[in-house]
This record gives structure tokens, sequence and C-alpha cells, in this order.
């Protein structure tokens, strides 16, 4: 990483009267991914990945990131000019806390207000006005000093048919609508991208892997606004928004727009969110309504017609992941593999599904050591090449016409020690524990949380991630509300409800020995109704057998004995059908009562 790129931003920064600059990993949507134009954190630093921010100061720069990136980042920013804060760890100031402590009297923070959510925008405010400084926000530094910056590309985008919808566009903005006049809004800005794609039953594929449309939507009492590149457009989008009252309007038109919503409007937004140009153009008479939009808890409760269908698209990609686990079985040691090229071939098999349409995230096969780095990316050159000994995890997932799935497994491709299938059953025994949970209505994901992370917690070990989160409907492979993790979370503690889909995926990590994970996809339904409540409880959707040669029955109770064997039935009445017969003989043995 070349330093030199700190020292001409930081040129800027002193021409522009900027003492702070802050560089988030967003776009103006705040989504979890973003494509190359967005990536300015990463050109600065180094570090490539997923999460992270970066604050330049005239003296010292630092990067935030979380305990999925520590390795990879402290060695990817070395020599870069960046020092790395472990966020969540003792000690390590939040990006807040860091600035209320280092700006000085009269001082500036700027950001692009663009990339920077609301409610983000006002926490800086505030420290800068406790030290009689300032906010400059109109402008992106990066431009200057990122001279070959990628351009920001609007990708085709299409309707979803009703078929794989499950309810049509007019009846969920009827629906938005509803909650808009509870709120008392007039207006309702959304600039979240899953939810625009949800309500509009629009895919497209402006973010890699992610099939949404860039653009904003501005949903009124009868009509709407939708800033997006029109050019994008199918003919059937077109006439869809015609036919529902939809203006269609130039994808940065949205900040001119949002400053003509009449004085002493109400206007429903999330400010968690909505980035910080479109607040700021609003009459300071206009009145904010800032709570979650109502969109996020409607497509996190799947209808009938998307649940039958997830169910198809996991059949599908538990038929891919299982021919693959028996390949990589079968060959190790035997045809030359590496991280890079096992990864290729899933992906093929994945493609020969009906329906097949993408990747849902880059896949992470992590070999031994690398396995440790939760969101390890390997690279051709770099590869680890695999060897018929040690473990390979493999996260992964796809999109299909029918839903979106994500999945890890952990195999074992040799000898493996006896800590190792001890670690490797109290993961698994972990993920049992969560998907075969009986509980009230009422429970959110801190309430289940604990009955997954308990055998693991009992070995003083713990992962540094949440144990699980909600997965869209051909959509963001990461969403909520839903989601199972031990700490409060601000917007994450809804209730969990009958059609959501939350991950199940416990793990293992030991730095520079090796990483375990096992994952399925929970369908949230209910149980029995009594005097005591309503009970709930999942059906498991993942249909790939766990690797029995790492399980290790001496750490299992009768129950979880059970438990494996009657998901092993399950997996095996689901993908047998489509196995050949040798395939079949092997998998008899793979999902064998033990």
């Amino acid at each position: 990483m070349d330093s030199k790129r700190i020292t001409a931003l930081r040129a800027i920064m002193k021409r522009e009267g900027i003492d702070y600059y802050y560089i988030p990993t967003a776009d103006f949507h705040e989504s979890e991914y973003v494509v190359e134009y967005f990536k300015a954190r990463k050109f600065i630093t180094g570090f490539t990945g997923s999460a992270g921010v970066a604050v330049i100061g005239q003296e010292e720069a630092w990067l935030w990131t979380d305990g999925r990136y520590f390795i990879q980042a402290a060695a990817q920013i070395e020599g870069s000019g960046f020092g790395l804060m472990k966020m969540g760890q003792e000690g390590v100031p939040t990006v807040m806390q860091y600035l209320d402590e280092k700006l000085q009297e009269g001082q500036c923070i700027g950001f692009d207000a663009r990339v920077v959510n609301t409610n983000d925008a006002k926490e800086f405010a505030k420290i800068a006005a406790k030290k009689h400084g300032s906010l400059k926000t109109d402008k992106d530094l990066l431009d200057e000093v990122w001279t070959d910056r990628p351009a920001l590309v609007h990708q085709p985008a299409d309707v979803l048919k009703d078929e794989f919808n499950g309810e049509a566009t007019a009846s969920k903005l009827a629906r938005v609508r509803e909650q808009m006049e509870k709120e008392e809004a007039q207006y309702h800005i959304i600039s979240t991208l899953d939810d625009i794609a949800w309500i509009l039953n629009v895919r497209g594929n402006d973010i890699p892997h992610v099939p949404v449309v860039l653009s904003f939507l501005v949903i009124g009492k009868e009509n709407a606004m939708w800033f997006v590149e029109e050019n994008a457009l199918s003919d059937a989008v077109k006439e869809m928004a015609a036919e529902c009252g939809i203006t269609i309007r130039p994808y940065e038109d949205v900040y001119a727009y949002a400053a003509t919503i009449p004085e002493h409007s109400s206007v429903l937004l999330d400010k968690r969110k909505v980035n910080y140009r479109i607040t700021n153009a609003l009459s300071e008479t206009v009145h904010i309504v800032s709570k979650a939009n109502p969109s996020q808890l409607m497509k996190a409760i799947k209808n009938e017609i998307e649940l039958e269908n997830t169910r198809k698209a996991h059949l599908l990609d538990g038929i891919a992941v299982t021919k693959f686990m028996y390949w990589l079985k079968k060959n190790v040691g035997k045809i030359p593999m590496d991280e890079v090229s096992v990864s290729d071939y899933l992906q093929s098999l994945r493609e020969q599904m009906e329906g097949y349409r993408d990747i849902s995230f880059d896949t992470i096969a992590g070999y031994n050591a690398n396995a440790a780095m939760m969101h390890y990316k390997a690279e051709p050159d770099t590869a680890a090449k695999l060897e018929p000994q040690g473990m390979l995890l493999v996260d992964s997932g796809g999109h299909y016409d029918t839903g979106t799935t994500d999945i890890t497994r952990t195999f074992v491709l040799g000898p493996i020690s006896d800590i190792q299938k001890k670690h490797f059953t109290m993961v698994v025994k972990s993920n049992l524990n969560l998907a075969n949970v009986k509980f009230l209505y009422g429970c959110n994901g801190i309430s289940l949380d604990v009955i997954c992370r308990e055998p693991i917690w009992k070995e003083n070990l713990d992962y540094q991630c949440g144990t699980g989160h909600g997965v869209g409907y051909l959509l963001n492979v990461h969403e909520g509300p839903n989601s199972f993790r031990w700490q409060y979370r601000p917007g994450f503690d809804n209730p969990f409800e009958a059609g959501m889909i939350t991950t199940d995926e416990p793990g293992i990590y030991l730095q520079d020995q090796y990483g375990i994970r096992t994952e399925n996809e929970l369908i949230c339904v209910k149980g029995e109704k009594n005097q005591y409540g309503q009970f709930m409880g999942f059906e498991n959707i993942t249909y790939v057998p766990i690797d029995l040669d790492g399980i290790d029955k001496q750490y299992l109770n009768a129950e979880d004995v059970k438990q494996l064997n009657d998901y092993h039935k399950m997996v095996y009445e689901k993908i047998s059908p489509y196995m050949t017969p040798e395939e079949n003989e092997w998998l008899k043995e793979y999902t064998r009562e033990i």
C-alpha cells in the first residue's frame, strides 16, 4: 500500500480546512456490499474486507474493523501509514469517541454527505459543536486523489414475475401506505436498495452478487417518485411503474426533489440509512419520523409462495453442494486442487442447476489456518494447495429464480487431531441446539443466541460475530431485522415471526491454526398454542451432509445424536433422487446413523 495517497489527501484536506476526514465503507444507500466506485476506504488503506472505516488526521490515520477481519486487516495495512483499531475490544475507542477526544477547539470534520447516514452525521455535528468547530460535507475529497476511479455503472433491471414474488407491487405499496398513515406521514423516503427492489418487485445487478437497482424511492399518499437510471429499465419495469402511479426520474435528482417537499410536511424515513445530504436538503420545518422502513419487516416475513420457492432453491443448492462434497472427498490428494480451483468447481456445479442466476456472495474457501480468517478471500497467486489432511471451510451461496441460499460446511480432507474433532463436534452440537429449539412467541435473537453458543462457551471459546442473519428472497444474503446475536443492537430486537428465514452458523476460529463453521438456514414456524402461549420452532431447509469424519461421538448426548441422525435422514431423502448410483453409495455412508 502506497502511503503517498495519505500525503496527497492531507494536502487537499489542508486546502479545504479539514482536520479529520472520515471515509466509511458505504455507497449512497448504506449497502453492505458496494461496487468498486464506492470503495474509497479500500483505495486509501489497502484493506479489502467488506467492513471498516478510516479516519485521516494531519498527524495520524486509523482503520476500524471488526473481529472477522483483525488478522487480514493487520497484514494489509502494514506500511500504509494506518494503524488498526480493533472494534469491540477492550480499551479501543469507537470512531466517535476517538474524534471527541482528538478534535481541538475550532477544528473541522469532513466527509461526503452522500455516503454517511443521517444519525452518524448528527453525531459528528455534536462532536464538532462541543469544540466550536464545523463540518464540511459537500465534497468527496477522494475524487482528486483517485485519478483512475472506476465509473458508476447501472446494469439492466427487470420485473420479478408473479410466480416468484407472491404479492403484487400495488399490494405492497398499499401496505406501506397503511403504515405511513399510522405514522401520520405524507411522504416516505427509502434509500435501502433491498427495500426498493422488494416493494417494486424489480431485480437488477448494480452490485455484484446482489440483485438490486441503484435508486431512491419516495412514496406519497397516492403516487411515488422513483429516482433511477431509466435506460437500465426493461419495458416491463416501465409498464409496472406506470400502472402503479410511479414517476421515473433521474437518479441524481433525489437531492433536488427532497428540497421541494412542502414545508411542515411529515416524512417517514430511517435516519440510520438515509444519507445526510438528503435529510439536509429537507426544509427545516419538515417533521421527520425516523423509524425502520415498514417494508423491512414485511419482506423479512416471507409469504407462502416465497417460502415454497425458497425450499426449491435450497434443494437445487443442496444437490450442487453435495455433489461438490462427493467430488472433493473422492479426489483430494489425487488431482491438483487449491482454494480457488475448488471454489470455481463448486460454482460450476451451481451453474448447472435450473434457474441459477449468480452466486450470492464471493465464496470463502479457507484451508487449515486460512479458515481462521472469517471472511478470507483466496487469490489465484496465493491460494493454498489442498492436501489429504486437515480441514477446508467453504462458505458459499447462490441466487436462483426461486430464491437465495447461504451455506457453510467444513470438510475433513484427511487426518485431524483429537482437539480438532472435539471443536468440530462442538460446532455441530451448537448448530443442532439452535435448529431444534422450541420457544414461546416473543423471543428474539438475543433470547436464542445463548442456546447456540453454550457448548462453545463451556469450552471458554467464542466466535466474534453473530450466530445468524436474515436472508433475503432473491435479494441481500444478509438482511434484518431478524438475527441471532447475544449483544443488543437497536433495530435487531424484533420477535421472531413465522416465515422469517435466518441462518444458524456457529464456529470456532483459532488464529494461525484452523477455522470451523457449520451453517444451515432455518424458517421460523408456529408450533403448539396452549395456555402458556404460542410456541415456535424452526424448519431446517439446508440439505447437505455434515461431514461425519469430523464427529467425535463422545461429545454428543443421546438427544444430539438423534438430532444429527434425523437431519441426515432428511438430507438423504431430499438429495438422493438427484445423485448418480456412485454418489448415492457415498451419500448413504455420509448420512448414516451414528
